[in-house]
């Protein structure tokens, strides 16, 4: 069946620079000045005009710059900061595309996704900045984007050099909807990590779709009171910018309202249980994951620690298992949940249509369709699990590069997003468990073949096949944890079980991310089971797993 979102249509999706839709509205103009960012490390802020100015000059700066070359796409290596968000709509300004590299990638991700993105300059914290170095780029390309390092330009210099020289500023360059702003990495449905290629109107229609929900909201609920300095929300932002979630919460969508943001440098669920005051901030909603929420509800201090002026908690980019949600709400008043295609509803919202089920994923997003399939295409009935289809003006161009896996993925105007889900009579959407290969762990996409690709690559030739799969043993029910199920080569048959096992997962460690780790374990098999296509049969391994795994119990 085919399913549209309950909400009102979005507005016309206008072709133009997503820029203006989020700093040139007229409602802004009657704004106060506010504090925008707050670092949580250095206490540092930057209020909102403060903000847009340095938008605007870091645009000059850098666009003044295009006669030097290798502006044609800009690298973001970094952990959270202000100036990151100002970098990104700089670059959004003058329509320079930007790709954000995870802040935890180990050299051999980060050889990968630049070899997918192909950056011409990239930015870079301090800390990352050897890591930034194996790019291949020339030091002259490469930038800091906060602190100071003899012998290397900062994004802080280039906005004041601009201001310091006059230099007229630049206007908005004119965009359209199809106009790339920015890469992230994905899984896709299935295979290594791919570079999705997002545009200015992916950016309005998702921003747009936020801005109906808020207005629906409105109409059966009264406007929050804030018991801030300030009276505005502010909420804590710990999650990563290179992250979807924390990037449409702290880069886009904060600017739809006055509100401040407190940013920290990494995902640190231990800064929300700070007892001392420069640590809260009075922080009135928080962003979290599920992995986090699992980690925040367990943690000693969370049932002693004052949280008394957080009035909301949202959780996104995964699938929140209800008896987490229920641990957390029992300390809070408003429990949001949403994934990127799904929201849970506030009671009487659009007219009582909205129905928020015990369970339920919620209902779809403003702007979003959805269809449920079989495995064989044809269409799933009301409550009956299949593949979700999506489609929207949200929905991204492609993967750079790769059009086989766009293909795969983006079929005849739907995306595949690889959840077995349900839709029931009302509209509201049930998770029921994942299609595709590609795992959510602490709300990162985690793919199995970029795993075995990691095994396969060991020098020592211990094995001959491996294969990679999600397991039970995560934070949550639903997360599933890698394991690896190995066969041994001669080599490795000499050397020993004991010591094959301890240097392939010394190799992982070395190689990926600790979200990426073989917490599910390797195994040693005679045989990978395949289709007579020559397909892994990943299902059978993880079953055979999962008695042996019960039987244990």
């Amino acid at each position: 069946m085919y399913y549209k979102s309950l909400f009102p249509d979005l507005p016309k999706v206008p072709e133009s620079n997503v820029h203006h839709l989020l700093f040139n509205r007229p409602d802004q103009k009657e704004w106060p000045d506010y504090t925008l960012f707050v670092n949580v490390t250095t206490g540092q802020r930057r209020s909102f005009r403060e903000f847009v100015e340095r938008v605007r000059d870091g645009a000059t700066a850098l666009g003044t710059d295009v006669a030097q070359g290798g502006l044609e796409l800009v690298g973001i290596l970094s952990e959270n900061c202000s100036d990151y968000i100002a970098l990104m709509h700089s670059l959004l300004v003058i329509t320079v595309p930007f790709v954000l590299f995870s802040s935890y990638s180990t050299p051999y991700e980060f050889k990968h996704a630049n070899s997918l993105a192909q950056a011409t300059r990239i930015f870079a914290s301090p800390s990352l900045l050897p890591l930034a170095l194996t790019s291949g780029l020339p030091a002259g390309r490469i930038y800091l984007l906060e602190g100071e390092i003899k012998g290397y330009t900062s994004f802080d210099q280039l906005v004041s050099s601009a201001r310091e020289n006059g230099i007229p500023r630049l206007p908005v360059r004119h965009a359209t909807k199809d106009t790339l702003a920015y890469l992230i990495y994905s899984s896709g449905t299935s295979g290594p990590p791919k570079a999705v290629m997002t545009s200015h109107g992916n950016i309005t229609c998702s921003t747009l779709g936020t801005m109906v929900n808020v207005m629906e909201m409105a109409k059966v609920q009264a406007p929050p009171v804030w018991n801030t300095p300030d009276g505005l929300r502010v909420t804590f932002s710990v999650l990563p910018v290179h992250h979807t979630l924390g990037l449409y919460t702290t880069g886009f969508y904060s600017f739809l309202k006055p509100s401040t943001i407190v940013h920290a440098p990494q995902v640190e669920h231990r800064f929300i249980l700070r007892q001392r005051p420069e640590y809260r901030y009075h922080i009135t909603t928080i962003f979290l994951v599920p992995s986090l929420i699992h980690q925040l509800v367990h943690h000693p201090r969370f049932k002693t620690t004052d949280m008394s002026s957080v009035k909301s908690v949202a959780s996104g980019a995964a699938y929140l298992p209800s008896q987490l949600a229920n641990q957390l709400s029992a300390r809070f008043q408003d429990m949001e949940r949403t994934m990127v295609i799904a929201m849970k509803p506030i009671p009487g919202m659009l007219n009582g249509r909205a129905k928020n089920k015990p369970g339920s994923a919620g209902i779809l997003v403003p702007g979003v369709e959805a269809r449920i399939v079989r495995p064989d295409g044809s269409p799933a009935g009301p409550n009956e699990p299949g593949e979700l289809l999506v489609r929207g003006g949200a929905a991204a161009l492609g993967y750079k590069g790769n059009d086989k896996a766009t293909r795969e993925t983006f079929v005849d105007g739907w995306v595949r997003t690889g959840d077995q889900m349900r839709i029931d009579e009302d509209g509201v959407l049930f998770f029921e468990d994942r299609t595709k290969d590609t795992l959510k762990i602490s709300g990162m996409q985690v793919s199995p073949v970029e795993i075995e690709n990691t095994i396969l690559a060991q020098p020592d030739k211990l094995i001959t096949d491996v294969s990679v799969a999600g397991v039970s043993g995560g934070r949550t029910r639903d997360e599933r944890v890698p394991h690896a199920w190995i066969v041994l080569s001669p080599t490795g048959t000499a050397l020993g079980e004991k010591e094959v096992v301890a240097r392939l997962d010394s190799w992982v460690q070395e190689r990926l991310s600790r979200y990426k780790w073989l917490r599910g374990g390797i195994k040693i098999v005679e045989t990978i089971p395949k289709s007579p296509t020559g397909k892994v049969l990943r299902r059978v391994l993880v079953e055979e797993y999962e008695r042996q795994a019960k039987a244990k119990l």
